[in-house]
């Protein structure tokens, strides 16, 4: 199976543009989708807190399942059960690279991750709290450690209790589902809680005993409600639990763990050791999971369709180094956010490009020039370059507007401000940071420097102008404001504070004859 994974905890795609891009999915070569529904997802009774502003509807769910059935696309939900209970991870979202930069911060796939898809904005937009599962002060005191919201407490029955009705909420709108993902990833402060300490200090308790009777817990609430479902689990908490002991517990009888590694430097070959290991460990499947964007940094704009085509070229040496009934299937990941605290990184359709290119290297073994050719069409376009995408060439696909509008914006729009604030001869010679303190220039200066000014402001309006009403049409406002005010109003807002400056500069009162 091909996965393509949605991760709704940040600009959570309006179900209209899902119907537009599901047809070409499948088109390229998809056949499933792991929906990570974090706080979009319409949770009722005890649990409504933990829906978000824009959640979708229970017809809107419906929706979209019956969208992805018409384009043959088995849905796999996933639900965060035990790290990433703060606000919204981004599951095992990210490359290595990515990964080990935050390693102490980062969430993903994870449970924890119904909150609030915005971070606080600092201007004068509405603010929206992050929060999800553990961040609710009626849920703190299932934290692990209080300080952090990441990670459930493993000895409350309480804990066990809220994750498996979240379970079945999701499961009571996925009826049928062969599988479901319950993360399992990054559990982070994992036995520094009082009561894990006090747990482990009784032999022959560890830390990884500890994780594998929850992982078998959560699993076999899953088998006992559903019994026609298996769970999924991120396999990294799995990685260093010697083999006899992932033999000696129940989890590989009722899971199938997802390895997941999104470097484009993969290591094949310590991949096909470990995929052995679980299989002598009595795992029946595995999975695997790439990336085709969200994992290159934090607040990454535009998607390096190089690095994820190596990645995906890489997975396809590890599927041919493994015997042929090891692997179910990869999932594509498709990061938002890298948790809830973090900004957005690159929207969905900006990441549509690199999505092709991993989907067809899956569905043909590589990229040819017949390949490439191939995803060139299915996009509408005459070239893969980034810079080209900030032309028309930027293709005919759901969403290819706002590729082209964002690579504009991110190519140039902060370098074009920096050239006229930080190098034009006139600005930094005539009128720095000292002169604009003071409001003090010479009036021929003005001349020179407010029509740049000006003509920069306007150019630069009208396309964020096109920009927004794009994203309005995609995203839900908060969404919108959100990518707004990260990527575009603090440059622009530089330049109206120079033309300000310049403004009050002009009205002052004549010198006194004095140097400034």
């Amino acid at each position: 199976m091909r996965l393509v994974h949605l991760d709704l905890k940040g600009a959570p795609p309006r179900v209209c543009y899902l119907s537009e891009i599901f047809p070409l999915f499948r088109a390229l070569g998809a056949n499933g989708l792991l929906i990570e529904y974090e706080d979009m997802f319409p949770y009722e009774g005890h649990l409504r807190l933990l829906r978000a502003k824009h959640a979708y509807s229970p017809s809107e769910i419906k929706e979209i399942l019956h969208l992805a059935t018409l384009n043959e696309l088995e849905v796999i939900p996933l639900v965060q059960t035990f790290g990433h209970m703060e606000c919204s991870p981004a599951g095992p979202s990210g490359d290595s690279n990515r990964r080990e930069a935050i390693r102490t911060q980062r969430q993903e796939p994870d449970f924890g991750e119904l909150g609030d898809k915005l971070l606080p904005r600092v201007t004068s937009f509405p603010v929206v709290s992050p929060q999800f599962v553990l961040k609710h002060e009626a849920l703190a005191h299932l934290r692990e450690v209080a300080l952090f919201p990441n990670t459930l407490n493993p000895h409350k029955a309480e804990s066990l209790a809220l994750v498996g009705a979240m379970i079945d909420q999701v499961m009571a709108l996925h009826p049928g589902a062969r599988w479901l993902h319950i993360g399992c990833d990054e559990v982070y402060y994992l036995g520094e809680g009082e009561d894990s300490r006090q747990w482990l200090q009784q032999e022959p308790n560890t830390r990884a005993e500890l994780c594998l009777s929850y992982m078998e817990a959560v699993a076999s609430h899953v088998q006992a409600q559903h019994p026609t479902t298996t769970p999924l689990v991120w396999d990294d908490m799995l990685r260093d639990i010697p083999e006899d002991q992932l033999s000696a517990s129940r989890v590989p009888q009722l899971v199938e763990p997802v390895l997941w590694d999104y470097g484009a430097d993969l290591d094949v070959h310590s991949k096909a050791l470990l995929m052995e290991k679980y299989r002598k460990s009595g795992f029946s499947w595995l999975w695997a999971a790439s990336a085709f964007k969200g994992a290159t940094g934090a607040s990454q704009a535009l998607t390096p369709i190089e690095h994820h085509l190596r990645n995906h070229v890489q997975w396809l040496q590890v599927a041919g180094s493994v015997p042929a009934d090891t692997l179910q299937g990869i999932v594509l990941t498709g990061w938002q956010r890298y948790d809830h605290f973090s900004v957005l990184c690159e929207l969905l359709p900006v990441g549509i490009p690199s999505l092709a290119v991993c989907l067809q290297v899956l569905l043909h073994g590589g990229f040819a020039e017949n390949v490439k050719a191939r995803v060139e069409n299915f996009l509408g376009t005459s070239s893969l370059e980034a810079t080209d995408f900030r032309s028309e060439r930027a293709g005919s696909f759901p969403g290819s507007d706002i590729l082209n509008l964002i690579t504009q914006v991110s190519l140039h729009l902060c370098s074009s401000v920096d050239a006229l604030l930080e190098r034009d001869r006139y600005v930094t010679g005539w009128f720095s940071p000292y002169h604009r303190r003071r409001k003090f220039i010479h009036p021929v200066m003005i001349q020179h420097i407010q029509p740049q000014a000006l003509s920069l402001l306007a150019r630069w309006s009208v396309l964020v102008g096109e920009l927004e009403a794009a994203l309005q049409r995609v995203f839900y406002p908060d969404a919108v404001e959100e990518w707004l005010e990260e990527n575009v109003r603090p440059s622009l807002r530089r330049l109206q504070a120079l033309l300000q400056d310049l403004g009050e500069a002009a009205g002052a009162r004549p010198d006194s004859g004095q140097d400034p």
